[in-house]
């Protein structure tokens, strides 16, 4: 199988339409099973889709919009392969954008699960955090795909407790294969704060484990939420339940392996 996540920064991008064609042509030709992205934008009062325009939508809860500027649905436009698909909001973004989480799948999806991980539920703060789960099978096997976009190590709204949130619901979970991935906020270098937290609780994390793995960077400058920045950081992740050996675990969408198209780079697994 092959996993991909990624940061995409939607519609705060220079060329924002470029990036999205050059973010397809890579899932193109790359042919991804998984694909699970974060800051995944719409404006808030463009127009809303109807439901026959939707193909493959499955809501993870209740009178979900989609207007026609979701971003996923218009990067799944350019997709050659049909995908299924969900989409939740998560908290307003930058005052204009509804902000959010998506999972696209080529299998078909089987069950969807959403919920918030963030003592905060305030839409209009950004410390509210969400996590959003779909089930497939895979290998003749059901598995769980979890997406999350979380906070920092020391705020207000600190990871450690959000955490703690997701591995409640995960371990409701863990009878199937489970993956959960997306943008940490922590660094794995750092010890004793986020990366850690997950890595003892029992997670594989598929970049160590990789037999063919890269220098791991995601974000290399300054960018929001890491506004002092001047390091190489590894802070988006794929994490299994399970002990296991990818094949591969490659930075991609870094200018070496395809465009770069956000403030993150992505990260490509096959397992």
């Amino acid at each position: 199988m092959k996993i991909m996540t990624l940061n995409t920064h939607a519609w705060m991008e220079e060329d924002q339409l470029a990036k999205i064609a050059a973010l397809a042509d890579f899932i193109n030709k790359s042919e991804f099973d998984v694909i699970a992205l974060q800051e995944v934008n719409q404006s808030k009062d463009g127009a809303i889709l109807s439901n026959e325009k939707l193909t493959g939508f499955v809501p993870a809860e209740e009178e979900t919009v989609i207007r026609e500027d979701n971003y996923a649905y218009v990067l799944l436009q350019q997709l050659r392969l049909p995908y299924h698909w969900t989409w939740i909001p998560v908290h307003q973004g930058f005052q204009k954008f509804d902000e959010g989480l998506a999972i696209l799948t080529r299998a078909p999806i089987l069950d969807v699960f959403e919920m918030y991980v963030s003592r905060i539920t305030d839409y209009e703060n950004y410390r509210t955090r969400k996590i959003v789960g779909v089930k497939t099978e895979a290998g003749g096997e059901e598995h769980w795909w979890v997406c999350g976009h979380f906070g920092w190590w020391q705020d207000e709204e600190p990871f450690k407790g959000q955490w703690d949130c997701v591995q409640d619901k995960l371990d409701t979970l863990k009878e199937l294969p489970v993956y959960i991935m997306g943008d940490f906020n922590n660094v794995a270098e750092i010890r004793g704060e986020g990366y850690d937290y997950v890595v003892e609780r029992g997670w594989t994390d598929l970049y160590e484990s990789a037999a063919e793995r890269d220098e791991g960077a995601t974000v290399t400058k300054a960018i929001k939420g890491w506004d002092d920045n001047e390091s190489k950081l590894r802070i988006d992740y794929i994490f299994a339940n399970r002990p296991l050996q990818a094949k591969s675990c490659l930075v991609v969408m870094n200018g070496k392996r395809g465009e770069v198209v956000s403030d993150h780079f992505g990260v490509a697994a096959e397992v």
